[in-house]
């Protein structure tokens, strides 16, 4: 394959979530909110969300299909006790559309085509939005823009989601990098899992907020099947996120931002103390006593969890975002971080209890704000029936083995920088990558089929996980910086990590990356302070491969943080 430039546009990390109810000030406003400790958990059943097969067979042979999934504003219970929510939701009808979504099983090697409708009708937004900040607003005024992004796919950029390829309904109204109505997911790359959300300039904080993200599987049987993980009933997919309410059951969000004369409705994070898991607050199941996979994906705007069960049950896991590990991992606890996904096994037959809840320990803003409380330390419940049965099922030594890294490889060594300002009240005004907006000349120009390696450097005081579309990547080392306000005084003049000599200031304590993310991956949690090194692959990592699209297509693609808080889409 002759080499061909990838155009990687940087993103602006500057749109935000509202800050909920838990931190407010205002009686009034707290007097709207529900006082969730008034709220009974573990009292709704966990739902298994609609499925959806990405090809049909015909004749004993998987062909592409061509479906439509359609957005919908509608009424959701999220809680037996609270009054029904107004949601926007994925689904094939307004009557079976779901918060998340229905879960799209794909097929390796069968393409999926996927018509996505927008059926909002309404003109006003269900959640406040800044129209301080670059946002997607239609021309008539009428509508909501929407634009689905489907998140690990390697796949043509046309379909890949751009912010400004958001439409209204019935396409009246287009995005300026809008260019088709049915996108094309190829599903070639290795199976694992991915998800679906909004991606609309200035509007996925609250587009997914309002409930548009959902769950896609990649599968391969043939590479799948002999490792005898669990299947079928035994194989779930849980969407996590956090959410605050109001007492009229619609969700909660401060109007009110923390620079409000500078962006009125704008904050950097939003944080709810419901934790929502496939579209019920603290949810409950009951499982037998053998193994289950879990593929956990963390869907919530801000929130970074720390899982862990209360009676010591352990995580096995088999894989990371879109792969599968080489091997098997054990850890009493997972860091996930917004729009990761870790894929686990859990042994129940291991449990000397007849429950387990799956709780939260982590700290929100991530790493050095608030303790969890007594709402959001909770996930859900799981009930373990008392006898014991036969399992076939089995956790292999070997998973599947992907190429390793080879820095020898890489054609390009780059430097990422996080920057956040601050208004005269000290208060974040906006992020950026590299000191530059979105609306910039991209600044990464990648060629298919090679590796580079990327050294990101995050100057904020916050854990920031970043995204990057198409490429995967491996974490090679984190390191502390050194004299932090010295090495940010010179990145805010030049914005050169190599004219402010960083080799002088990345020699602080290494943090090792735990063996369950030493895989590939497309996100990762990018420490405060500290540069972490990861090898990017412009490349399929499962075959030799070339891409069977165009890479170099507009609109190109993106790489940006994924606390939706910071970014303008």
């Amino acid at each position: 394959m002759q080499p061909e430039m990838v155009s990687m546009q940087i993103i602006l990390l500057a749109s935000a979530l509202l800050v909920f109810g838990v931190f407010m000030n205002s009686s009034s406003a707290e007097d709207k909110l529900v006082n969730l400790t008034r709220l009974q958990m573990f009292v709704d059943d966990l739902p298994d969300m609609p499925r959806i097969q990405g090809f049909e067979v015909v004749n004993g042979v998987p062909k592409p299909r061509s479906f439509k999934i359609g957005m919908y504003e509608k009424k959701w219970k999220f809680h037996r006790d609270l009054p029904a929510s107004t949601v926007y939701a994925f689904g094939t009808s307004k009557r079976t559309a779901t918060v998340p979504g229905p879960t799209i099983e794909a097929l390796h090697g069968i393409s999926s085509f996927i018509r996505w409708q927008n059926n909002i009708h309404s003109t006003k937004h269900i959640l406040p939005w800044d129209p301080t900040i670059p946002t997607a607003v239609a021309s008539t005024k009428k509508g909501i823009p929407t634009v689905v992004h489907l998140h690990g796919a390697i796949g043509e950029p046309e379909s890949d989601g751009n912010a400004n390829a958001w439409f209204t309904k019935k396409f009246e109204d287009r995005g300026p990098t809008w260019s088709k109505k049915t996108y094309r997911y190829i599903n070639q790359q290795q199976p694992g899992n991915l998800w679906y959300h909004d991606h609309a300039m200035g509007l996925t904080r609250v587009n997914l907020l309002a409930g548009l993200l959902g769950a896609y599987i990649i599968r391969n049987p043939d590479v799948e099947g002999p490792l005898g993980l669990p299947h079928g009933e035994f194989d779930r997919t849980l969407v996590v996120f956090d959410r605050a309410f109001s007492t009229d059951g619609s969700i909660y969000m401060d109007p009110t931002g923390n620079n409000p004369s500078i962006h009125p409705q704008w904050q950097p994070e939003y944080f709810g103390d419901a934790i929502i898991v496939n579209g019920k607050a603290w949810p409950k199941l009951t499982v037998r006593r053998r193994k289950y996979r879990f593929r956990i994906i963390n869907a919530s705007n801000a929130r970074f969890f720390k899982f862990f069960f209360t009676n010591g049950l352990r995580f096995i896991h088999v894989g990371a975002d879109s792969a599968y590990l080489g091997k098997p991992v054990a850890s009493r606890d997972i860091l996930v971080g917004p729009s990761e996904i870790t894929d686990v096994v859990v042994d129940f037959s291991e449990s000397k209890t007849n429950n387990a809840i799956l709780a939260n320990d982590a700290a929100y803003p991530y790493p050095s704000g608030d303790p969890v409380n007594e709402a959001n330390s909770k996930v859900m419940k799981f009930w373990i029936l008392g006898h014991s049965e036969v399992d076939t099922s089995r956790v292999p030594e070997k998973l599947i083995h992907y190429p390793a890294p080879e820095l020898s490889s890489a054609s390009q060594t780059r430097y990422i920088a996080m920057y956040e300002y601050t208004s005269d009240i000290d208060e974040p005004t906006h992020l950026y990558l590299n000191a530059k907006p979105y609306e910039a000349p991209a600044t990464e120009t990648p060629k298919a089929g090679t590796t580079e390696i990327w050294n990101v450097i995050n100057l904020t005081e916050d854990n920031h996980p970043l995204h990057i579309h198409l490429g995967l990547f491996v974490v090679l080392d984190q390191t502390d910086l050194v004299k932090v306000e010295e090495f940010k005084d010179c990145m805010t003049k030049l914005n050169d990590a190599v004219k402010c000599q960083i080799s002088k200031y990345a020699r602080g304590n290494k943090t090792e990356v735990p063996a369950h993310e030493k895989g590939w991956k497309n996100v990762f949690k990018m420490r405060p302070s500290a540069v972490t090194k990861i090898l990017v692959r412009f490349a399929y990592i499962h075959s030799n491969a070339s891409y069977e699209f165009d890479p170099t297509a507009e609109p190109g693609y993106v790489y940006h943080c994924h606390s939706m808080g910071s970014r303008v889409y």
